[in-house]
């Protein structure tokens, strides 16, 4: 996930909204899903080794290693919103609200209650637990809070989280355990959800700037920590150290003394390194012949979820063929350019061949099995039962009168998406020139490059006419799936903007009748499913890789691997 925001727009008439926790029903729906993957190491594989090596020679002989090939673009939360980075920060940061391990429900984690509204419904106050602090020594006080709340959307960072926190216009510190959030939703159904990210996490004020991103080396040095662990070390695309915090006062202490992440090139040395004893946990991303491979290795444990994630193809509205700043720009044409790609995708032929059954074909916004699913693409586009229709795909564009073929450039990565991205595209290419509609054009940027050059901005038009874009959403609610994707500064942010989606997404916020916010939310995807600026591809199953006397791996509604959770058997 990656978030480019502008404060020009999410503030009166667009906003971020997550639905209520508390609907249990609905949110035990939702499971680990996809995000971003990716992950550079020099050698192939990290020089962590020797760090957790030298750790076991000095008595912490229960040390986990985690592999990953996940990058981190900012250890600051103000600058995260993708899962390499939330997953370093979630071990470090504390918000007031978060999910048990396993758990749907959103329960107290810093906060030492629920929170009150008050009588007109706009102001949220919560009180802090006694005692709080950082690992550094300072105290975790409610202004603290309120610094980090107030410095994400100071900051606005285009990585960042910033969308997220559109509803809250005010956060004020009365006193040093009390926090008093102001909305500009009335009784907001999503503000605790918004609280409990990991987005939101507590940093120190003392410590960090209040108007840019703290760098790496600040982040360590300053050690303003207020999670289950410290940072101890870091070093980008080699490992990461994590030290237990002992006076850590939320919901999951961790299990374990200590826990090192190494960051790997590509899935085959993360393959190697768990087969070998190197890491205890592999998590994101292995292949699907990987995965195959080690479920016959029996020193090893395959654990699986249900993903609430996908794969999706994004236009971008500005520069795709016949795209507003296009100087044959044709509304009517893009969009049937739009419409005639849907018609010729073929995903199941994607999920059987490339993927080999780990991820399955999504014909929806909202994947498959969670609260707000609503199948709007089967019937739509194809032959109207999921497969590809060459012929309806003709129709649509000549009806338009878009020549043929169009020229398509796609763009797509493997170091954050996983190497079987390459073969994804290829095969989408192929589907795509299939009764010659189309000439693809399909290459791969890395990550660092990928994540600036494909967002629109007011004054960026983004490079990529077409790209690969992952989810999974930040909480268990249908709404996460829909702002990021069509809010007109969300995080596909790729020059879409519906002012009747836009005003559906700002009334479903405050609409605390269960179904009438999920009516608000299926005409939300009906609209987008004839305007198509993003087409869902496949739905994620998640899955991790352990040695055998590693326990406490769970997949669950967090997206992420907990570590205070894992433990040495």
């Amino acid at each position: 996930m990656s978030l480019h925001k502008s404060s020009r727009i999410w503030n009166s008439h667009a906003v971020h909204t997550i639905r209520h926790a508390a609907a249990g029903a609905i949110a035990a729906l939702l499971v680990t899903g996809l995000a971003a993957c990716g992950g550079t190491a020099s050698n192939g594989a990290s020089s962590s080794a020797a760090t957790a090596n030298s750790s076991k020679a000095t008595g912490q002989a229960a040390a986990i290693i985690v592999g990953t090939t996940d990058k981190v673009v900012s250890l600051d939360p103000a600058g995260i919103s993708e899962l390499g980075s939330i997953q370093t920060a979630y071990q470090i940061y504390a918000p007031l609200f978060a999910q048990r391990n396993g758990k749907a429900d959103i329960v107290p984690n810093l906060a030492a209650d629920n929170g009150t509204w008050n009588e007109d419904g706009t102001q949220f106050t919560v009180k802090l637990k006694s005692n709080l602090k950082f690992t550094n020594g300072h105290a975790l006080t409610s202004s603290d809070v309120k610094f980090s709340i107030d410095r994400i959307k100071e900051i606005n960072s285009e990585n960042g989280p910033v969308s997220v926190f559109a509803n809250i216009t005010g956060v004020d510190a009365p006193d040093p355990t009390t926090v008093v959030f102001t909305t500009s939703v009335k009784d907001d159904v999503t503000l605790k959800p918004v609280l409990s990210m990991t987005a939101s996490g507590i940093v120190d004020e003392q410590s960090y700037p209040k108007d840019k991103l703290a760098t790496d080396d600040e982040v360590v040095k300053d050690n303003g920590f207020s999670g289950a662990y410290s940072l101890k070390e870091y070093k980008s695309n080699d490992h990461a150290l994590f030290a237990r915090n002992a006076d850590y006062q939320g919901i999951e202490p961790a299990h374990n003394k200590q826990v090192t992440t190494r960051y790997y090139a590509d899935s085959s040395n993360l393959k190697l390194a768990v087969q070998q004893g190197d890491v205890d946990v592999a998590y994101r991303s292995l292949t699907p012949t990987d995965i195959t491979d080690l479920k016959k290795d029996g020193k090893l444990k395959v654990v699986t979820g249900n993903g609430g994630g996908g794969r999706y193809l994004v236009f971008n509205l500005r520069t795709q063929p016949y795209g507003s700043k296009q100087q044959n720009a044709n509304a009517d044409k893009a969009k049937a350019v739009r419409q005639a790609v849907a018609d010729l995708v073929d995903r199941a032929a994607l999920a059987k061949n490339v993927y080999q059954g780990t991820y399955k074909p999504l014909y929806s916004f909202i994947p498959d099995g969670q609260a707000g699913f609503v199948d709007t693409l089967t019937s739509a586009y194809g032959d109207g039962s999921g497969k590809p229709d060459v012929a309806k795909a003709r129709k649509t564009l000549a009806d338009a009168g878009v020549t043929t073929p169009v020229k398509l450039n796609i763009q797509y990565n493997t170091d954050h998406y996983g190497p079987s991205s390459a073969d994804e595209y290829a095969a989408i290419k192929t589907q795509l020139e299939d009764g010659g509609l189309f000439s693809v054009d399909v290459q791969q940027t890395e990550w660092v490059q990928y994540s600036k050059q494909r967002v629109v901005t007011d004054s960026q038009d983004g490079d990529f006419p077409a790209y690969q874009i992952g989810w999974a959403p930040d909480y268990p609610d249908p709404s996460d799936y829909l702002i990021p994707y069509f809010a007109p500064d969300g995080f596909v942010s790729n020059g879409y903007e519906n002012p009747q989606v836009a005003a559906l997404l700002k009334a479903q916020a405050g609409q605390t009748d269960e179904s009438q916010r999920l009516d608000t939310i299926e005409q939300v995807q009906q609209l987008a499913a004839k305007d198509l600026p993003i087409l869902p591809i496949l739905q994620s199953v998640s899955q991790s890789v352990t040695g055998g006397d590693i326990s406490g791996v769970v997949m669950d509604t967090n997206f992420v691997l907990r570590y205070p959770s894992l433990e040495r058997e």
